[in-house]
C-alpha cells in the first residue's frame, strides 16, 4: 500500500479505497470495471477478471469468508484483509515456509519486518511518484 494513491483518485465509483491503516483495499460489489484503477495504478499491480474466477475453482476451494468476484470486476491484493482482521498473517505469507515473504506492523520498533528493514538493503518500487510505498523489497 502506499500514501494517496492514484487508483483511488481515479475510480468513479469509490470502489477502490484506503483505509486509515494505509491499507487499499476494493469494494468488489462496486466496481463497475471501466479499468480507470488499472491505468492509475503507477504499480501494474491490477487486473481485470475477464471471466468469472468461480468457473475456476471447485466448491469445495472457496473461500466463503471472502466476497465472490465476478466476470468484469477489477482486482488486485489485498494482503487478505479478512485474513489480518482475525490476527492471521496474508495466505502468501503463512504458506512461505522459508521467511522470504514476511508481513509486520511498520510502526512497531520490535517487529520482524521492521527488524529486517534496519539491518538488511531495501528497495521499493517507484519512489520517485511520492507515494511512499509500504511494500519493501530485500536485496
Amino acid at each position: 500500500h502506499c500514501e494517496n494513491p492514484p487508483c483511488v483518485r481515479a475510480c468513479p465509483t469509490e470502489a477502490t479505497f484506503q483505509r486509515e491503516d494505509g491499507l487499499v483495499l476494493m469494494d468488489f460489489h462496486r466496481c463497475i470495471g471501466c479499468r480507470f484503477c488499472i491505468s492509475a495504478c503507477p504499480y501494474s499491480a491490477r487486473s481485470l477478471n475477464f471471466r468469472d474466477p468461480r468457473t475456476v475453482l471447485k466448491e469445495e476451494e472457496m473461500n466463503r469468508e471472502f466476497p465472490t468476484r465476478m466476470k468484469g470486476v477489477v482486482e488486485k491484493c489485498n494482503f487478505c484483509a479478512e485474513r489480518l482482521a482475525k490476527g492471521q498473517k496474508p495466505a502468501c505469507v503463512e504458506a512461505c515456509t522459508n521467511d522470504a515473504l514476511v508481513f509486520g506492523d511498520l510502526n512497531d520498533p520490535n517487529s520482524k519486518v521492521r527488524k529486517l528493514l534496519k539491518t538488511r538493503y531495501t528497495l521499493v518500487r517507484k519512489p520517485s511518484l511520492g507515494t511512499n510505498p509500504k511494500v519493501f523489497y530485500i536485496v
